[in-house]
């Protein structure tokens, strides 16, 4: 006598998909530096892993002030890790800047401080550079090297380059460790590598506890 297969169950498995971690990351540009993170979190591997809220800072040209609101936000349970990218700028730097390191830490926020500015990451993208630059140098050579001008960045364009620029930063990097430059003399230098290797490195299984603070050195 033939046996009749077994009648399957009427409840389907519901697939469960792990929870991405979650980054808000606070910018002093308007422009380019929301520009090139947004491009950031469409790559696919970011994008599968990452949840990403960029914050344009209301107050242009005041780190303290991005810091204050990036450490209230910290504090927040659902904020996994919280960034603040911001400039030193030259030559005359911005205010108190060791002072805002030193609330990062306390409150752990994430830093990616670009040396004299944003403009210094998206150089390292197309070449090396170990000059020191005003702001008005970096902006400039940054619009020779990928032809647009002012505040303008096509974030999409520099992402199949980013691994270059982590590369030229840590060999900046290594370069100032070795003369001991103090912050905020290490101009050229840019801390965004640490942004972009935390985003692209993040493991999803379970909600780990908040990353250890990344400050500039």
């Amino acid at each position: 006598m033939t046996r009749r297969p077994a009648p399957k169950a009427l409840t389907r498995k519901t697939a469960t998909r792990p929870e991405r971690r979650t980054f808000v990351i606070y910018c002093e540009g308007q422009r380019s530096e929301p520009a090139y993170i947004r491009a950031l979190r469409g790559q696919p591997g970011i994008a599968r892993s990452a949840s990403v809220k960029v914050e344009i800072a209301r107050e242009h040209g005041s780190p303290h002030r991005i810091i204050e609101f990036a450490a209230d936000r910290a504090r927040d349970p659902e904020v996994d890790e919280c960034w603040c990218v911001f400039d030193v700028e030259s030559p005359q730097p911005h205010p108190n800047l060791q002072h805002v390191t030193d609330i990062a830490r306390t409150s752990g926020v994430h830093l990616a401080i670009s040396n004299p500015c944003f403009e210094l990451w998206l150089i390292l993208h197309h070449t090396d550079h170990t000059a020191a630059l005003t702001t008005r140098q970096a902006v400039a050579k940054r619009a020779e090297l990928d032809g647009r001008r002012g505040k303008h960045v096509d974030g999409d364009a520099y992402m199949a380059r980013r691994h270059n620029a982590i590369h030229r930063a840590k060999l900046l990097e290594d370069r100032h460790r070795g003369n001991r430059p103090s912050f905020p003399a290490d101009n050229p230098s840019s801390t965004m590598y640490n942004l972009v290797a935390a985003l692209e490195t993040v493991r999803v299984s379970q909600r780990p506890g908040r990353a250890g603070t990344s400050t500039h050195p």
